[in-house]
């Protein structure tokens, strides 16, 4: 079968079965989303925290790269005697995988703020907590983003594997497919992650581009 057929298999499949695509979609969807903004609260105060204290810097580092380097299939494993199956157990996994992209962004966003303009601000009689909230953050709101843009899409391709542990989500199409050597099944989950993918990066994209072109503009003036 040619990669015309196949494809035209994959879209017939994929309409004959359209409630169950928006099922399968959402449950993706909602793993990604919900797993990314989970590892936001967790990772942007540990980020802050890890350029106040050394120490705390490297432990905070420490539990990030770990987080990142233990394969999610293997996380599922850990979590799974004490959750279950289901769509929590997939999360959990989810949300240790987006940990570290959102995490480094935060420390370098933070590090590479303008010293002049840290500078200025105690001059000014500002306490550091001011100036991490009035300086230092929106200067590193565009690198944090960056941070956000890599877990969601990553998270996108991850999602799958929540499918062996009944997540849900455009995995149990695809792995099913594979399973049964159903092309047309495994394309119609396929394709829709794919493009979900490249819709979050442009989208998280051009949000990304907005917020840095906006602190270009507030810097030019006192640049001047």
């Amino acid at each position: 079968m040619g990669l015309i057929a196949e494809l035209a298999a994959a879209y017939t499949y994929l309409v004959t079965n359209f409630d169950e695509f928006l099922k399968l979609l959402a449950e993706h969807l909602t793993l990604v989303l919900v797993s990314v903004a989970l590892a936001i609260v967790v990772a942007v105060p540990m980020g802050i925290l890890a350029t106040r204290n050394e120490r705390a810097r490297a432990i905070v580092m420490s539990f990030g790269n770990v987080s990142q380097t233990i394969p999610t299939l293997a996380i599922i494993a850990l979590v799974f005697p004490l959750l279950g199956l289901g769509f929590l157990p997939a999360l959990v996994g989810l949300f240790t995988y987006a940990l570290l992209p959102i995490l480094t962004n935060t420390v370098a966003g933070l590090e590479n703020v303008d010293e002049s303009s840290v500078e200025a601000a105690r001059g000014m009689g500002m306490t550091e907590n001011q100036i991490l909230r009035r300086i230092k953050l929106p200067l590193a709101v565009p690198v944090i983003f960056a941070g956000i843009r890599t877990s969601a899409v990553l998270n996108v391709g991850t999602a799958y594997l929540a499918f062996f542990i009944g997540g849900g989500g455009l995995g149990v199409w695809v792995i099913t497919g594979i399973s049964l050597f159903d092309t047309s099944q495994l394309l119609a989950g396929a394709i829709p992650g794919s493009l979900l993918a490249i819709g979050l990066d442009s989208l998280f994209a051009h949000v990304e581009g907005r917020l840095s072109g906006e602190n270009e503009a507030e810097q030019s003036p006192a640049a001047g």
